[in-house]
This record gives C-alpha cells, sequence and structure tokens, in this order.
C-alpha cells in the first residue's frame, strides 16, 4: 500500500472534541499541506465547544473567533459528525478501523470537587452546571438554581468565578442583548439575590482572574464590589511576587482591587464582596442550603509557590446558593488510559500513553492533554505540539483497513444515530440568529437534543 499522506493513501484523521483545541489541531494538519482527510466528532448537535457553551453571553467579541473555524471546516476533505457520542455511539476500537489516528479534543467536562461536608446539599451546585444553564447547554437545560434567597457564596476566583458572579449580579437590562438562554433570563429577572461573595483561599496576588473580567465588576449598573483594605495587606512573600517586573497579571489586579477598596459604600441593590484567605469547610443546611463556614488562611511556602494553610479561625455566611469553582478535570472513555489523579489522558508530547509507553495512532489537545489552564488562544500551540507528534509518527503508523467516510456515516445510520453535518450546523446556526433577530438579541439557542434535530429533519 502507498504510504500515509500520499494522494493515493491520503492520511485519515479523526478528532474526538470540536472545541478550539480540536479546531486548532484540524488547522495545524491544514498546513502540513499533505493529502488528509479529516473528520470531527462530538456528542453534541452543535461545534465549537466551550466558546458555545462555556463562554459568557455578555463577552461577545471572544466568540467572534468562530469565524476562524468556519474556516478550517471549509477545507476539502473535512467532514463534521455532531450528535456522536464516542465511546457509546461508536468504540475508540471501532474508530481506529477507519482512523490512521485520533487526537482527542475533548476538553475536561466536570468539575473538581471541595471534599468537605454538606457539599451535595440541595442549593450547592458546580459552576459548570449554572455556566452551561445560562448558556442553554443541552445538558444542563433543565437544571434548577433558587434564586430566591439574598446571598449567594462563589468559591474559587478564576474568569469562570468571576462570570457566574456577574452573571448573578447583573440586571436583565444588562443581559437582555445577549445570547443568554431565554429560560435563564426569564429566571434571573426573578432572583432576589443581593449579596454576591467570591471567595479565594489565597491572597489577592495569588488569584486567578484577569484584570479585564476584574475590572467588570466595577462598572455594573446595579451591583457595587466591596473589598476589605486588610486583606490586601500582603505578607513579604506575596509582596516579592507582586514586585517581579515579570508579574503585570498580579499587579494590574491588585491596583484595581485596591481602587475597589478605596470606594465609598454605594448604596447599589446588589453588593459583590470579594474575599481573600478563606477556604470553605463546610456547607450547613437540613434540606437545603443555609450557611458556608469559611476557614481563614495564612499563605506559606516560596514566591509563586505559596499554599494556603488554615488557622483555624471561621466564620459563617448566611447563603442560600453556593457555587464552586475550584479547577475542571476531563472524564474517562472506554478504551483510553485514564489519569484518575490529574483527570487527564496521560500522554508525552500529546502521544497517549500507557505505563510510560505511547499507545500508536492515540493523541490528545487542550485541557484533556494539559489540565484546565490558560485561556482558548493557549490551545494553539498546545495543539500543533500535538500534530508535531503525529506528523513525525506518520512513517511508522499502519494504515487503517477501512478508509471510506462513508462507510461510517452508514455504520452510524444503521445504528440509529442521527449524525450531524457541518451544512446541518449552518441551517441550525442561521435558524438561531433569526430567532435572536426577532427577540432583539444576536441569537436565540436552541437548548434541547431533539429540538435540533426537529428542526434538521422537517
Amino acid at each position: 500500500m502507498s504510504a500515509l499522506g500520499s494522494d493515493e493513501c491520503p492520511l485519515r484523521v479523526a478528532i474526538v472534541g470540536s472545541g478550539p483545541s480540536g479546531f486548532y489541531a484540524a488547522e495545524s494538519l491544514y498546513k502540513a499541506e499533505i493529502p488528509l482527510r479529516l473528520d470531527m466528532f462530538d456528542r453534541l448537535p452543535t461545534p465549537f465547544g466551550l466558546v458555545r457553551g462555556g463562554v459568557a453571553p455578555d463577552h461577545p467579541k471572544i466568540k467572534t473567533v468562530t469565524k476562524i473555524y468556519d474556516r478550517i471546516a471549509a477545507h476539502e476533505g473535512f467532514q463534521f459528525f455532531g450528535n456522536v457520542f464516542i465511546g457509546r455511539d461508536i468504540a475508540v476500537g471501532e474508530l481506529k478501523l477507519f482512523y490512521d489516528a485520533v487526537i482527542f479534543a475533548c476538553g475536561a467536562e466536570t468539575d473538581r470537587r471541595l471534599g468537605v461536608p454538606g457539599e451535595s446539599c440541595p442549593g450547592s451546585h458546580t459552576a459548570t452546571e449554572f455556566v452551561g444553564w445560562y448558556n442553554g447547554h443541552p445538558d444542563f437545560r433543565d437544571r434548577t438554581f433558587d434564586l430566591s434567597a439574598e446571598a449567594a457564596v462563589i468559591v474559587g476566583q478564576g474568569n469562570v468565578a468571576v462570570d457566574v458572579c456577574r452573571i448573578l449580579s447583573k440586571t436583565v437590562n444588562e443581559l437582555k442583548n445577549s445570547d443568554i438562554a431565554r429560560h435563564a433570563l426569564d429566571a434571573l429577572a426573578d432572583s432576589r439575590i443581593r449579596r454576591v461573595y467570591l471567595i479565594g483561599r489565597r491572597g489577592p496576588v495569588q488569584a486567578k482572574f484577569t484584570s479585564q473580567e476584574l475590572r467588570e465588576l466595577g462598572a455594573l449598573e446595579a451591583c457595587a464590589p466591596v473589598v476589605d483594605p486588610g486583606e490586601l495587606e500582603l505578607d513579604p512573600v506575596s509582596q516579592a511576587e507582586l514586585d517581579d517586573p515579570n508579574n503585570k497579571h498580579s499587579q494590574k489586579n491588585v491596583s484595581i482591587l485596591r481602587e475597589f477598596a478605596e470606594r465609598r459604600p454605594a448604596d447599589t441593590p446588589r453588593q459583590c464582596y470579594i474575599r481573600f484567605l478563606r477556604s470553605p469547610v463546610e456547607i450547613r443546611g437540613a434540606d437545603h442550603v443555609e450557611s458556608v463556614v469559611l476557614e481563614k488562611n495564612t499563605l506559606e511556602g516560596e514566591a509563586f509557590h505559596l499554599r494556603a494553610r488554615g488557622t483555624g479561625e471561621t466564620e459563617q455566611i448566611p447563603c442560600g446558593l453556593v457555587f464552586r469553582s475550584v479547577g475542571y478535570r476531563g472524564v474517562p472513555i472506554p478504551g483510553v488510559p485514564f489519569d484518575e489523579e490529574q483527570g487527564i489522558f496521560p500522554n508525552i508530547g500529546g502521544r497517549i500513553a500507557a505505563d510510560g509507553q505511547p499507545i500508536a495512532g492515540l493523541y490528545a489537545c487542550g485541557w484533556i492533554k494539559r489540565g484546565p489552564s490558560g485561556i482558548i488562544g493557549n490551545n494553539k500551540p498546545d495543539s500543533a505540539e500535538t500534530i508535531k507528534a503525529l506528523l513525525d509518527d506518520m512513517p511508522s503508523l499502519p494504515p487503517c483497513p477501512r478508509r471510506d467516510s462513508l462507510e461510517m456515516a452508514r455504520l452510524l445510520a444503521g445504528r440509529g444515530v442521527r449524525a450531524v453535518s457541518y451544512a446541518d450546523w449552518r441551517a441550525i446556526d442561521a435558524e438561531e440568529i433569526a430567532r435572536g433577530q426577532r427577540a432583539g438579541k444576536p441569537r436565540e439557542k436552541f437548548t434541547r437534543i431533539e429540538e435540533f434535530l426537529a428542526l434538521l429533519d422537517k
């Protein structure tokens, strides 16, 4: 048989996941300019992963990156198989019959736990649930959140935690012209939440949110940021971190926080309390969350490696709603090694490995490769590294025996799987935009799998 990547035997690649890392992997493959057939799979009928289901509705500029993904999908030989669940609708072992290489770009789909008593109490949720709910993600469409209490606590100080904080703090007027899901906007319109607490276990220098996200909390229509000046007093090691000339991230954040702390108390309907050096040790409530117990922390260790250590001193915040946003982890797929501790597919430079040895033809990129870190743009070099490994391996990859994507489509149809093509997605996209125009929004999303398929099968 001719060598892989030749005109007679184009390289056949499957990418599992259609978020940023998956599209950047596709882009790197096309830049290699070799004969290629590329099929991209997603368990949802829609592409773009967290750009669609994770980016906050009031951050529309970030979503314009999908125009780049559209151009990538326009390449000859690209096919999209949406609404196909790898590991359920088709096994990984079966995929290897159809593709010379399989790249997993399926992200980190679940949240890390706090590991404290009461974490499973009604009213205690993951940030992922809430973000998916207000973004219209089908997995979370039917979640309910009790917005009748006056206080909500968000544990975590990354950008996702700030997104949750901001959405809870905004008025309907500030959200109504975004692509927020209609069911979420209706529920938020009746929200009685007046105090939102954003809790971090370390200090202001170590907070992970970006300055752009933080600054937005100071420019809300009916919510004022509240920062205790005492919590901005830095220990010597944190001060050394802040003084590092390369630490622009923390310098911007601390400057904004100090400006918040200097503001006079505002007579606004809502307040957002940004707290530091606190860790939740218990969530209390009989049948529903009633309060969170926080332990005050000190920091120990070297600069840029400081850890929080509890002091034994506690305080209690009455609240009716708790969100945890303390990191994310991938979920296993049958037939692929999984690192339970790190929540990733174990890999060596993108080559998925078992017992330290790469498995021929299996690769990973994005959060399932490196863990949940960075912003959308960080996935581009990460995916490029994986594709370099794949291209280096190409001479040793055995050609797959079944080399026709039409046969894959027939296999799925025979199993009753309604695969969604990229042309189908364009029809969904057009209808969502049209629905949005009628409502004065950029788009009105479909939020149930049945709705997507009903539109396509009219």
